[in-house]
């Protein structure tokens, strides 16, 4: 009897091990939710924990707590529809056609890392402006690139099917401009503890409106911890990679739509708890357009040969079997932004940024880079019809001597090169370009640059079409004639209504 005992207790222990073996086998190969958590228009400068004293991000300094964090993150293009475009297909906005564009058309040629992870059995999912502003239907698409669209992250944990891996993307629109006038002051910022970067002016105007955008960035940090406490809630914490990172720069002279820091470099930060680097912070120089091939390789999918971004997976997993990109230097591209010049042309840029340098080459200097006058449409507000006072300060102040170098900073005609000293200069306030002292600096870099766009194919370094980029369509058409506030029309001297077109 006890024979017969003993070996039942040995065929239930084996039969225990099997099933343990067997569940843990199965949870070996689980792959893992992937929730990636986008801002809209935000610098990098601006989190706690990227050392911003003022603005208030507990939730993203959570996350970088518990995760990596990338000092040195760029988007491929400071421009929401290219940036994106190239964050979902993982290549340079200068190999997606009309992709480089705003409001335009994402080309259905391309593999987008949602379409392929939900290929595999991912459900995939968003809320709010995903891939955009432009026309996903214009080109054949039945969706926005990003997934299919949720009203929110809860409805979406509520109605996907269990047992399945699942991506999904918070696209908020937060801190896009208009920003509420005075509702810094409102959610108990300080506007003399803003910090002024040194190419706007350290006026009243410049910080009341510098503390209406952290307290958008505030709100944006709001989002971000609900959607943490709603994840936390369904169970599906522990087996979810939370990315939390922005599309490009924020909204102000010199930043959006630009290819200065402070249009391309963005937040980023990479958290799975107990599977990846914990507080840890990394100076590798990356892109957004990294992210697609991190996805793929998570969920054991391969990189299509056409993706030009590098999986960041050696960089923020415990393990890693590799080094990571290893990268001295990232390229950055700009084509049109807003419709803000006669027939519609845009204002060609690339730029090298290494950890030390940044290198612009403007490739048509003899067009406004801020856009024609008197509207310089590519700062917001674009169309002079809703609150912005930091551009509205300097250009009707550009007479005085004390705030003309930022009106040129911002507005004025720029040279083919630019060149900064980063560490000695990080407002890039001193063009070196010609300066003798910096001349091989200034080769090397170009020569690196140029090699890396004939590498990748970019149609302005091969001799292919750059026509493209100034006809491509624009689905916005009130941009094309814009209509300044009758506020604006007197505060400037201004017509009622322009007209690009013509």
């Amino acid at each position: 009897m006890i024979r017969v005992f003993t070996a039942i207790v040995a065929l239930l222990g084996t039969a225990f091990l099997f099933n343990a073996c067997q569940s843990s086998k199965k949870e070996a190969s689980k792959r893992p939710n992937i929730l990636i958590v986008m801002s809209d228009n935000q610098s990098a400068e601006h989190v706690g924990s990227y050392g911003d004293k003022t603005v208030r991000t507990p939730n993203m300094d959570k996350v970088a707590a518990g995760g990596v964090r990338f000092t040195n993150a760029f988007c491929s293009a400071p421009s929401c529809t290219p940036s994106r475009a190239g964050f979902l297909s993982g290549q340079d906005i200068w190999r997606l056609k009309e992709g480089a564009d705003l409001w335009s058309i994402l080309p259905a040629e391309y593999a987008l890392y949602p379409d392929l992870l939900e290929a595999s059995g991912y459900q995939v999912g968003m809320q709010g402006k995903g891939w955009g502003p432009g026309s996903f239907e214009a080109n054949g698409r039945k969706r926005n690139p990003g997934g299919n669209m949720f009203n929110s992250f809860k409805e979406f944990l509520e109605t996907k099917k269990k047992d399945v891996p699942w991506t999904y993307w918070i696209s908020s629109h937060e801190p896009h401009r208009p920003y509420v006038e005075g509702s810094g002051t409102r959610a108990g910022i300080d506007s003399n503890k803003v910090k002024v970067p040194g190419y706007l002016p350290d006026v009243p105007a410049v910080r009341g409106d510098i503390a209406d955008y952290y307290a958008a960035v505030e709100h944006f940090d709001r989002e971000l911890g609900q959607a943490l406490e709603e994840l936390k809630q369904s169970g599906e914490l522990d087996n979810t990679i939370i990315v939390v990172c922005s599309d490009n720069g924020w909204q102000m002279p010199r930043g959006l739509a630009n290819l200065y820091d402070f249009g391309t470099h963005v937040p980023l930060i990479i958290s799975w708890p107990g599977k990846f680097k914990k507080g840890t912070v990394t100076d590798q120089l990356v892109t957004l357009n990294d992210l697609a091939p991190t996805f793929l390789e998570l969920a054991g999918l391969p990189i299509p040969a056409d993706m030009t971004g590098k999986s960041l997976l050696p960089v923020v997993d415990e393990k890693p079997d590799a080094a990571g990109p290893n990268r001295d230097f990232v390229v950055l591209g700009r084509e049109r932004h807003a419709f803000v010049r006669r027939h519609g042309m845009g204002y060609p840029g690339r730029a090298i940024r290494t950890r030390d340098y940044l290198l612009i080459r403007n490739n048509e200097p003899g067009r406004w880079p801020a856009g024609d006058p008197p509207f310089y449409g590519d700062i917001d507000p674009f169309m002079l019809n809703w609150p912005g006072e930091t551009k509205y300060y300097i250009m009707e102040h550009k007479d005085d001597p004390r705030v003309k170098p930022f009106f040129d900073m911002a507005m004025g005609m720029r040279p083919a090169i630019e060149l900064f000293d980063i560490k000695n200069d990080p407002d890039e306030l001193h063009n070196l370009a010609n300066d003798p002292q910096y001349a091989a600096v200034k080769a090397g870099l170009i020569g690196k640059m140029d090699a890396y766009l004939v590498k990748t194919k970019d149609p302005r370094a091969i001799g292919g079409d750059t026509k493209i980029w100034d006809t491509a369509p624009y689905f916005s058409e009130p941009d094309k004639t814009p209509r300044p506030s009758k506020e604006m029309q007197h505060r400037f001297k201004l017509d009622s209504a322009y007209d690009y077109l013509k």
